[in-house]
């Protein structure tokens, strides 16, 4: 595990070996999170009807053995490093490596840090609060095609373990005054966002399902502009699922070349 403190400083933590001093014995809270289900019950009918469910937040606890360089430095000094990184309150991002898959990154705020002051075994107990609870690869994926006029189909595979918003990206090399994003997730559901504007030749449009920062912007003669009011009401916000995604952006005419870029998402580790 490595710790990013919101000074910039950097703290390197291997699980079961001794570094400078600092033994992490144990982290919690890896473990997918705990979802909230609400349902709704009516009389005469059994059981309960599915309305909606959300995760919660993380709750990442670390647990570091104390054991200094006597007559070089004290448990206390070792203390006093650990809380560059954890006082309470403060932002950290953390990064954790393993064998079996790339680096994954997640932000949280120390909730607490405690320790026995007067123990023969001196160690602090940390608890971090995330509230995105997934853990986010940082390599960014982009996928490179074109619009069609047919109803040929081009499959992601999307490698994370929830679902991700991407951030679509058409360049125009035409006018064009509609199009559609077709989504076919792995189970066959079958979605659709709408767009419905005038667009230029040069133009450069983006679209985000980014969940927290959604949008439609373009940008024309190197002004950027809000373009939300061309997605039709009705349309949903796509997101890749885990597995093999089926896309199709029909658009009548010629091809246009768009990218579509997304981050792997985990939701355990």
């Amino acid at each position: 595990m490595e710790v990013l403190s919101n000074q910039g400083a950097l703290l390197n933590l291997p699980l079961e070996d001794l570094v400078h001093g600092f033994l992490l014995e144990e982290i919690g809270g890896l473990d997918p999170v705990k979802a909230t289900i609400v349902s709704s019950s009516f009389a005469q009918l059994d059981g309960s009807l599915y309305q909606s469910s959300r995760r919660e937040e993380r709750n990442i606890t670390v647990r570091i053995s104390l054991e200094p360089e006597w007559g070089v430095e004290t448990v206390r000094d070792l203390r006093k490093r650990l809380y560059a990184y954890f006082m309470p309150k403060s932002a950290i991002e953390l990064t954790f490596y393993s064998t079996d898959m790339n680096p994954v990154k997640i932000n949280g705020r120390v909730e607490s840090f405690e320790t026995a002051l007067f123990s023969a075994e001196p160690a602090v107990d940390i608890s971090i609060l995330c509230g995105d609870p997934d853990f986010i690869d940082p390599i960014l994926e982009i996928w490179e095609g074109d619009t069609t006029s047919t109803t040929a189909e081009t499959l992601i595979d999307y490698e994370g373990s929830v679902e991700t918003g991407f951030l679509f990206t058409l360049n125009l090399d035409r006018a064009l005054s509609d199009f559609t994003i077709y989504h076919r997730d792995p189970a066959g559901n079958l979605r659709q966002l709408d767009f419905a504007g005038t667009l230029l030749n040069l133009d450069v449009l983006k679209i985000s399902t980014v969940a927290g920062n959604k949008y439609a912007r373009f940008t024309r003669g190197g002004v950027e502009s809000s373009y939300l009011y061309g997605i039709d009401a009705a349309s949903a916000w796509l997101e890749l699922q885990p597995g093999e995604n089926a896309i199709r952006v029909y658009a009548a005419g010629a091809s246009i070349p768009y990218t579509i870029e997304y981050l792997r998402k985990h939701g355990g580790l």
